[in-house]
């Protein structure tokens, strides 16, 4: 069928998106989809709900609504009781938007988006929605250059468009005639993988068949991609904001636990030593278990660098010496940090012992700027060997036989890191993390 604009079935209306629109606004922009036009802001308010309050957790809603011309014909404004069309695609604005952005990363905050439909010429949702994602991510900007964020929460691109079957024929993108007529009608949100957030579809009279939802699904991941990329070309150097990296800020100066830990965390996280994050205290460990000190050395590092930031207190515990060395055993000897003296004396004072079970313990604690700090604890159970074995590792490794009849210095790293204590505590923390 020939579209009434000429355009192929396949093909976006012209898509604009003016950055900066209102002055006055945290984030705004004016998208301009064909004869659709909106104005989206992005307003920030250190409050949250009263649901979310103390949690450290942000918030994200959303509000549309069509000014009285924008349809050609005088739509009365909303009053008290808002239009339903209204409340129904500002709550979906708010589901879509709220999966471009991690809320634990905003802090105490609330963005709303509105979105004022100036031209209502079909699509004007899903206008709004990838509108309302270039005023996230000025919104966000601002938080930044402002000091109120280190770094972007913005975690995926999110992007909407309108398909629909009119007289037997998939097409992408309706304007409002097309719609008008349309046997179906679908609007789809998805991510930068092109992974759905959320579909919306009705047959307009008629039940449509799942091999037209497929054709109507392909047809809108084509036009999500074009208007991603028209997002971007809008954010400029702003597009960076999308998808960074949480900096993480290891509370350690110990090169072999900062490699360890960075090796498990893989590359979910842009991982740091505390001296790379400008961190040049020397943390005093007070605390009487692992977990004190964990907390101790997590939170002032977080406080000190605004990053989320990961420490590790670990150590042995050995059942015949009552729990010893236990939270001083990098300092057992004596002088901290000295394995080799540690392990002379461990040795010394076991060498008339039989009952050697030992196990490591590691208390990871995680603390952040916007929550409260939290722990995983690992354990390995093991046994203490009568003489060193092995090269790798360090502290106690060579005298550390596990289960499988090997010291944790004779494993190499990828084996000692499926089964150690801190490996374990790791598992917990990126579980609790998804």
């Amino acid at each position: 069928m020939e579209r009434i604009d000429l355009r192929s079935a396949d093909q976006l209306r012209p898509c604009s998106i003016q950055t900066d629109f209102v002055g006055t606004a945290d984030g705004s922009c004016l998208i301009s989809c064909g004869g659709t036009r909106i104005i989206v802001t992005a307003s920030v308010d250190s409050t949250v709900p009263p649901f979310l309050r103390g949690k450290g957790q942000g918030w994200l809603t959303a509000e549309y609504a069509m000014l009285p011309a924008s349809t050609g014909r005088r739509k009365a404004r909303d009053g008290v009781r808002r239009d339903s069309r209204g409340v129904e695609i500002s709550r979906l604005i708010g589901r879509s938007l709220r999966q471009a952005i991690d809320l634990n990363r905003l802090g105490e905050r609330t963005i709303t988006i509105d979105c004022d439909v100036l031209e209502a010429d079909g699509g004007t949702r899903t206008a709004a929605i990838t509108g309302g994602f270039v005023a996230l991510c000025l919104a966000i900007d601002k938080l930044i250059q402002q000091g109120h964020l280190k770094e972007s929460p913005i975690k995926s691109q999110v992007a909407a468009v309108s398909c629909g079957l009119v007289d037997g024929t998939a097409l992408l993108d309706l304007c409002y005639v097309e719609d008008s007529q349309a046997q179906a009608d679908m609007n789809f949100v998805m991510n930068e993988e092109l992974g759905l957030i959320e579909v919306q579809g009705t047959g307009e009279g008629a039940a449509f068949p799942v091999s037209t939802l497929s054709e109507l699904l392909e047809l809108a991941q084509t036009g999500i991609r074009e208007l991603m990329s028209v997002q971007k070309e809008a954010l400029g150097e702003r597009a960076s904001l999308i998808q960074q990296k949480q900096t993480l800020v290891l509370a350690s100066a110990n090169a072999h636990k900062i490699e360890e830990l960075r090796h498990m965390l893989g590359e979910r996280y842009h991982v740091i030593g505390m001296r790379e994050a400008g961190f040049m205290d020397e943390i005093e460990e007070t605390g009487q278990t692992f977990a004190d000190n964990a907390i101790l050395k997590a939170d002032a590092v977080c406080e000190a660098t605004g990053y989320l930031s990961l420490a590790d207190d670990s150590g042995l515990e050995v059942a015949t010496l009552d729990g010893a060395p236990g939270v001083n055993s990098a300092r057992f000897a004596g002088k901290h940090g000295d394995d080799e003296a540690n392990n002379r004396r461990l040795l010394e004072l076991m060498e008339q012992v039989d009952r050697r079970d030992a196990r490591f313990v590691s208390v990871l604690a995680l603390a952040s700027p916007f929550g409260p700090t939290r722990t995983f604890t690992g354990t390995c159970e093991g046994v203490i060997t009568r003489q060193p074995r092995g090269t790798g590792g360090f502290g106690y490794d060579p005298l550390f036989e596990t289960a499988g009849g090997q010291t944790f210095a004779q494993l190499s790293e990828a084996e000692k890191n499926k089964i150690s204590h801190r490996a374990n505590a790791m598992k917990l923390l990126l579980e609790a993390l998804r």
